[in-house]
């Protein structure tokens, strides 16, 4: 389908929400407000754009008759595997969606599914899927919180953080494994664990 511009989209992904939570269109007043608007125009021209692009139609004559064409894809995307044990190769393409629409939808959470037993004393093991969101940009990290930690030249390990001074050490939750010691500067946190579900999906 033709691209949507940002002031499209915005309005698109805003209606998607609202008919899956609510079962029924908005009125235009609704989305004037959700779009802080002040006028009727710039929705009725955003909604013909939208329809003429495919996305939305509707019956003539009729209030609150909009209906998605396209139901976009909905849950947290998988984006590969993450060692807990030793290092891989970081996460790229994603493989798969995990639904968990029913539990909650949050924009740039994501998934990763375990491999290895380093966390195993945190109740992470092999096959889990680990859900994380993105790292805020102004965000400073707490010791012990637990990362994919993206270490420069190696890859992506699931590890709990603990920064001292210029010095970063991922730390497992398995006696078996040693940390990994690194400077500050050789890390990139890709994402910070918020729960995990066990055993993965079939």
């Amino acid at each position: 389908m033709e691209p949507l511009t940002q002031a499209q989209q915005e309005l698109y992904d805003w209606l998607c929400e609202y008919i899956r939570t609510s079962q029924h269109a908005p009125s235009i007043r609704q989305m004037m407000k959700a779009m802080n608007l002040r006028s009727p125009a710039p929705i009725q021209s955003r909604l013909e754009r939208l329809r003429s692009k495919g996305y939305i139609d509707w019956t003539e004559g009729k209030a609150r008759t909009i209906r998605i064409l396209h139901q976009p894809a909905v849950g947290i995307p998988i984006h590969g595997s993450i060692a807990a044990g030793g290092l891989v190769e970081p996460f790229t393409d994603v493989q798969e969606k995990l639904d968990l629409t029913s539990f909650f939808q949050k924009p740039h959470w994501f998934a990763l599914r375990v491999t290895g037993d380093s966390m195993i004393e945190d109740l992470i093991t092999e096959g889990d899927l680990v859900i994380m969101r993105p790292r805020n940009p102004d965000e400073n990290l707490k010791n012990g919180e637990i990362v994919a930690a993206r270490v420069d030249g190696h890859g992506t390990t699931l590890k709990r953080y603990y920064q001292e001074g210029e010095k970063v050490t991922l730390k497992p939750s398995n006696p078996k494994y040693n940390p990994i010691i690194i400077p500050l500067h050789q890390v990139e946190i890709q994402g910070i664990l918020v729960g995990v579900w066990r055993g993965g999906i079939n």
